[in-house]
């Protein structure tokens, strides 16, 4: 297990080097002069000219793609244009927002949805099944930001039981999980969809195998076949998935985090994008490219205590 950690990090290395250029690159394409967008447009050539100057944007691409890469070296971010305060102090306050929302709806995604899936496959064409597919389908197609609105509209603004916006006080525990259940909901039912309709396909599959058959020919009872036999030989797919689950959620976030006003890693990336604020930007998409890496890092060591099997040479 230890080797198998220490090559996956060193795996990582080259993995986050490659994703770094790509992003220095892509976020100096952007339409539009840095410099300019913290003036503004009514600036003089002169202060533009200073301030770029200032910027070091006047400096060859790769003089500013080495000034970049020693300052991650040494943990430096970079400072925001429009702020001027450093990127990772305002990452570092709206992290933690994200990482419980995703934590919280990727919850609510597999207690609903496995559970769902595991029904729907043991009651195969039935109407339990028909009505399990219909519901993840509507899942499926519809919206986070509308089913964040309904949430809004019939639990807030009608029975007043959950707040619409904000993400609480984060001294109060209490008080920060009252503003978290109904955006965790709106995050987490959209991936619960797919994560019923895996687990019954998986299901199915499992539960066709001689070895569930012959569980059920000793005579064992037919909840220990589910739970000991045909759902611990599925999860081995579903943790599989669970990392792509995790990065999307995380992706998907953006619009949960707009819909209930909440602060969180996809807020600031929107308005760093219409500001302009390419270095605070560029540091939002390392950050999240490092929690892609350390999420599937952490994937690869839970498939091997799902799965006795998996031996890595």
């Amino acid at each position: 297990m230890l080797r198998h950690v220490v090559r996956r990090l060193l795996l990582a290395i080259p993995t986050l080097f490659v994703v770094v250029t790509i992003i220095f690159l892509v976020v100096r394409v952007i339409p539009g002069d840095p410099a300019t967008a913290v003036l503004g447009d009514y600036a003089t050539d002169e202060s533009v000219a200073t301030l770029r100057e200032q910027m070091g944007l006047n400096e060859p691409i790769w003089r500013q793609y080495l000034d970049y890469m020693t300052g991650l070296l040494t943990g430096d971010l970079g400072d925001s244009l429009i702020s001027r305060a450093p990127a990772w102090d305002q990452i570092r306050y709206v992290i933690p927002y994200t990482l419980e929302l995703t934590a919280a709806a990727l919850m609510v995604a597999l207690v609903l949805g496995i559970p769902t899936g595991v029904i729907t496959a043991v009651r195969r064409n039935t109407w339990v099944d028909y009505t399990g597919r219909v519901v993840s389908l509507v899942g499926l197609s519809a919206p986070a930001f509308y089913v964040g609105l309904l949430l809004i509209y019939f639990f807030s603004a009608k029975a007043g039981w959950f707040p619409a916006i904000g993400a609480g006080e984060s001294s109060q525990p209490l008080d920060n999980l009252h503003h978290l259940i109904l955006p965790a909901i709106t995050l987490g039912l959209v991936e619960t969809a797919y994560v019923t309709r895996i687990t019954r396909s998986v299901m199915l599959n499992v539960l066709a195998d001689d070895y569930v058959r012959t569980a059920r020919a000793k005579g064992l009872i037919e909840r220990v076949v589910l739970t000991r036999h045909a759902l611990r030989a599925a999860l081995i797919p579903i943790v599989s998935l669970v990392g792509i689950f995790t990065i999307s959620l995380i992706g998907s976030s953006v619009l949960t985090e707009e819909v209930f006003a909440r602060p969180g890693l996809g807020k600031l990336m929107v308005g760093a994008t219409k500001q302009r604020d390419y270095t605070l930007l560029q540091a939002i998409m390392i950050v999240y490219s490092l929690i892609i890496i350390v999420v599937n890092i952490v994937v690869d060591l839970v498939y091997t205590m799902v799965d006795p099997r998996v031996r890595y040479e």
